[in-house]
């Protein structure tokens, strides 16, 4: 059997207890773990370590600061989301109520006609207040006469020949158009000028 050599079997050999850092293997120079210092089970330099952990650090860095900016984002579109539902959720009901103040505002021109002007003062009282809380959520009418026609509010039901206008000019309004802040509830329906 082979007896290993210990210190104490030579004791004026001397065993040197750290060798220098040229006299050592690479792989022996850092061993904190299996894998360290390797890149694909390559082994690497230190200075080439250093330079792959940077890498990797600048890449985990820009995930972390493109995760915050796409969550910034995210959090700006939902407040804009919230905000317009906010703004135009009274719009389907207010397409509703507006059928009925265009009937409440044919039974007032047919009250006209006849002698009884307190239903018909009281009607209009009634009218406007519908139109007034309307008016609090953003619904407004569309202005339309002897305004110049606009595809985007207007929807032109005919042409009437007239001297006294412009081409283009709405000279009647036929359908009474709404909108809610910047949208078009209903368009106004008209009649557009043209040259006689």
């Amino acid at each position: 059997m082979t007896k290993l050599n210990t210190q104490s079997d030579h004791p004026n050999q001397t065993v040197p207890s750290s060798q220098s850092a040229s006299d050592r293997p690479l792989d022996a120079a850092a061993e904190p773990g299996p894998n360290a210092g390797q890149a694909n089970g390559v082994s690497l330099l230190p200075s080439e370590e250093i330079d792959l952990l940077q890498k990797e650090r600048d890449e985990l860095k820009n995930q972390v600061l493109r995760s915050q900016a796409d969550f910034a984002n995210y959090q700006k579109r939902a407040r804009q989301q919230a905000d317009e539902v906010r703004t135009y959720a009274i719009g389907n009901l207010a397409q509703d109520v507006l059928g009925a103040i265009d009937n409440l505002e044919r039974a007032i021109e047919a009250l006209r006609a006849s002698a009884n002007q307190g239903i018909t003062s009281g009607l209009d009282m009634v009218q406007k207040q519908l139109l007034g809380i309307l008016a609090k959520y953003g619904v407004e009418p569309i202005a339309a006469l002897e305004q110049p026609f606009d595809p985007n509010f207007h929807e032109a039901i005919m042409q009437q020949p007239s001297a006294e206008h412009p081409e283009g000019t709405i000279v009647a309004e036929l359908g009474k158009g709404y909108k809610i802040h910047d949208r078009v509830l209903r368009p106004s329906k008209v009649a557009v000028s043209v040259k006689p």
